[in-house]
């Protein structure tokens, strides 16, 4: 194995899984085992959570300004170590660098936003009658978790852990089995910035770990990303626990092209979007709506994702299975009748021949109602859809059941707003390919794509990781002079 044993994260030391079961963590890039870990159990996060409360209580006392101080210097050390950062994301999720690069960056942007999170949560004060004071403030829920997906091994997670930790509560890591090995750099490092021990926890483990934190009483709060059928099911098995949660599910993103598009900013943001980690994010372009006559931009488009080569500049995807799939829908859909203009089946790279590769593939003549333009394919595919007018654009990206992302293609302001005002999606783009709001502007879509209230970053991030507190004062007894009073 490239790594040693993935192991849970507890009260500050590293500690193998209690089960006898044993999972191999394997690399999309060449199909070898880089890892393994052991099923954790219920007596595992019990020993998690004791260890959580106890430090969560004195980190509470400690003040905002004060706790924010650890992730300064976890930002330093997570800038010194991005080479190291970005070649495990490499091997274990199978990005190409530069991606994986990028997603450390990601993640010490939002290592900077919760530093800045004592500009934010101030509090209020406000006399509200001669003499009578209201004033609010925010306090911790306590110990918390977050369940994160296999595509951003850093990224999702600095999502949640940053801001619940600068907010005060101890948190719970449940990283995905398939990309395990970051989370075991992400605990280092918060232990090298000074965290203290039991703030920060790891628990590995599949389905059953999953259930076993919905099911704790004594976690407040849940976080969830992944896809829609199993972020449903965590929503409603830790809300009737009465926990507090936001579940992220899956998208099918829609980018609506029109003929007055600036052909190369839009060719190079649309495949850029569609083969950008391997199409394995949930803001990648997904359907392409063209609008009346967009041959020649179609044509541009093809020629540049025809310059994209696997394996230098598209990363592999997950699993054999997740290539299966991909494959299967491909397949299915020049079956119904649509034209494969770019073909990414049987892809192969040479070295790397057992490695799991799908290359751009770009599906034309496509109908609204054939699976490959309604369901998430998670993978480099543009399925590209054609209607005569906007509102039958509009029509097709509405009738869809998620709300992620849609982005419009256009040189006409008129035409960009009137789109991104009708677009049932929680994320609008004009011109952008991938429409990730950047911090403080809060992440999070709409429809089958969230459930729950709120983002899972930026300030809306605030509400979810604390509970407010009203206090009403008055110390003169003469001051009362209305009803108010």
């Amino acid at each position: 194995m490239k790594y040693n044993e993935v192991q849970n994260f507890i009260n500050g030391a590293f500690k193998s899984g209690s089960t006898t079961k044993t999972h191999s963590v394997i690399s999309p890039l060449d199909g070898g085992e880089l890892s393994n870990f052991k099923e954790s159990s219920m007596d595992d996060l019990n020993e998690i959570v004791i260890a959580a409360q106890k430090a969560q209580k004195a980190w509470q006392k400690v003040t905002l300004k004060e706790r924010v101080q650890v992730l300064y210097r976890y930002r330093q050390l997570l800038e010194k170590n991005s080479v190291e950062l970005t070649e495990i994301i490499y091997q274990e999720n199978g990005k190409i660098h530069s991606e994986a690069k990028a997603e450390i960056d990601k993640a010490i942007e939002l290592t900077e936003f919760a530093c800045s999170l004592p500009q934010f949560v101030n509090g209020e004060n406000m006399e509200v009658s001669k003499g009578v004071y209201c004033s609010s403030t925010r306090h911790p829920l306590g110990v918390v978790a977050s369940i994160a997906p296999f595509n951003f091994p850093s990224m999702v997670p600095h999502w949640t852990l940053v801001n619940a930790i600068a907010l005060g509560n101890a948190m719970i890591l449940k990283p995905s089995e398939l990309v395990p090995i970051s989370s075991q750099y992400i605990a280092k490092l918060l232990k090298e910035a000074g965290l203290p021990d039991g703030l920060f926890n790891i628990i590995n483990g599949t389905q059953s770990t999953v259930e076993n934190i919905c099911d704790h009483p004594d976690i407040k709060a849940v976080t969830f990303v992944g896809s829609t059928k199993v972020a449903k099911i965590v929503y409603q098995r830790a809300s009737n626990n009465l926990k507090q949660v936001l579940a992220l599910g899956g998208a099918k993103n829609h980018i609506i092209l029109l003929p007055d598009a600036h052909p190369d900013m839009a060719s190079s943001n649309i495949v850029a979007s569609m083969s950008g980690c391997a199409g394995q994010r949930c803001m990648a372009a997904a359907t392409l709506i063209a609008v009346g006559n967009c041959d020649a931009i179609l044509d541009k488009l093809v020629g540049d994702a025809l310059k994209i080569q696997c394996g230098t500049t598209l990363g592999a995807v997950i699993s054999k299975a997740s290539k299966e799939r991909i494959e299967n829908y491909i397949t299915e859909a020049e079956e119904q009748g649509a034209k494969i203009i770019l073909d990414g089946r049987n892809t192969v790279v040479p070295g790397k021949e057992n490695g799991f590769y799908v290359g751009p593939t770009i599906i034309d003549h496509a109908t609204a109602d054939m699976r490959v333009a309604k369901e998430e394919i998670f993978g480099p595919v543009l399925t590209i859809v054609r209607v005569k007018t906007i509102d039958e654009a509009l029509a097709i990206e509405n009738a869809n059941p998620y709300g992620n992302a849609c982005s419009v293609f256009t040189q006409s302001g008129g035409l960009a707003n009137y789109v991104t005002e009708n677009a049932s999606a929680g994320m609008c783009g004009v011109n952008i390919g991938v429409p990730v709001p950047r911090e403080p502007f809060g992440f999070g879509g709409w429809n089958e794509s969230r459930f729950g209230s709120g983002d899972i970053t930026g300030k809306s991030s605030i509400i979810f990781f604390t509970k407010e507190k009203k206090t009403t004062t008055k110390w003169n007894q003469e001051a009362g002079v209305n009803w108010m009073s």
